[in-house]
C-alpha cells in the first residue's frame, strides 16, 4: 500500500477507501465521520463505510482576500455560534481589515445555511458529544478552512478528534497538530502545490453529486448493507 501513494489516487473514492482501511487499524471507539463539502464528502462517505459509522457534514467556507479568492486570511463554521478563524500573517501582508472579515463571514453563513437545507435538507447534526470525531477532506493545503471546523467542533465536545485525509503538505499537517488528538495522512509530499494534482479525476462536485452521496451514506446504528 504505501507504494502507491507515490502515484496520484485515482478519485476521491479510491482515496477515501485507503484511508478508510488505515483508520479502521486504529479501533476507534464510537467513530462519527465528519466531511467538508464538496470534496470531502466522497472521502469521508468511504471512510464512514469502511468504519461502519455515520456520515455528517462540517459547513465551512473560506473567506479570500478580496482579490485573490483563493488565497484564504480567514474561514467561518456554523455550529451554533459561528467560530471564525483568522490567518494572521495574511492579514498583515494584505492589510485587510476586519470589517471585512467581518462582512464577509455573514455572507459565506448565508451559503452555509444553503448548503445546509440542500445537502441535509435540514436533519439534525449527528451527535458527537463524548464520542470520536473524525474530520475528513479531500486534502489540505493551507490549513485554514480545515482548522476553523476543527476549532468549532471542539465545542461540540468530542471525546476525541482525529483529522484524516489523504494528502497535505508536511507543514500543514504539523501546524495542525495542535487542534486534534491525532492526525492521519496517507501521503505528507514536501513538494506539494495543490491538492489536483495528487489525483488524477479531481472533478469539482456538484451540489446533485453531494445529495446522492449523502443518501448512500451509513445512518446511525446502521448495520452493513452488502452493497457496501
Amino acid at each position: 500500500m504505501p507504494d502507491a501513494f507515490r502515484s496520484p489516487f485515482e478519485n476521491r473514492t479510491v482515496a477515501g477507501r485507503a484511508l478508510g482501511q488505515r483508520l479502521a487499524q486504529l479501533k476507534l471507539a464510537d467513530p462519527v465521520v465528519l466531511a467538508l463539502p464538496r470534496g470531502g464528502v466522497p472521502v469521508g462517505l468511504e471512510v464512514a463505510r469502511a468504519l461502519n459509522a455515520p456520515l455528517d457534514l462540517l459547513l465551512v467556507r473560506k473567506i479570500g482576500v478580496p482579490w485573490q479568492p483563493e488565497l484564504a486570511v480567514g474561514a467561518v463554521m456554523d455550529g451554533g455560534a459561528p467560530v471564525i478563524v483568522v490567518e494572521p500573517r495574511i492579514l498583515a501582508e494584505t492589510g485587510i481589515d476586519r470589517q471585512y472579515i467581518e462582512e464577509r463571514a455573514q455572507q459565506e453563513l448565508k451559503e452555509i445555511e444553503r448548503r445546509r437545507a440542500v445537502y441535509l435538507a435540514r436533519r439534525a447534526p449527528e451527535p458527537v458529544a463524548g464520542r470520536t470525531a473524525i474530520v475528513v477532506d479531500d486534502g489540505i493545503a493551507t490549513g485554514t478552512t480545515v482548522r476553523a471546523a476543527l476549532r468549532g467542533l471542539r465545542q461540540r465536545k468530542p471525546a476525541r478528534l482525529v483529522l484524516a485525509v489523504p494528502v497535505a503538505p508536511p507543514e500543514t499537517i504539523e501546524a495542525l497538530r495542535a487542534e486534534v488528538d491525532d492526525v492521519v495522512c496517507l501521503m505528507q509530499p514536501e513538494v506539494f502545490g495543490a491538492i489536483g494534482y495528487f489525483y488524477i479525476d479531481f472533478h469539482q462536485l456538484t451540489d446533485d453529486e453531494v445529495i446522492t452521496l449523502m443518501r448512500q451514506a451509513p445512518r446511525a446504528h446502521e448495520e452493513p448493507s452488502a452493497a457496501a
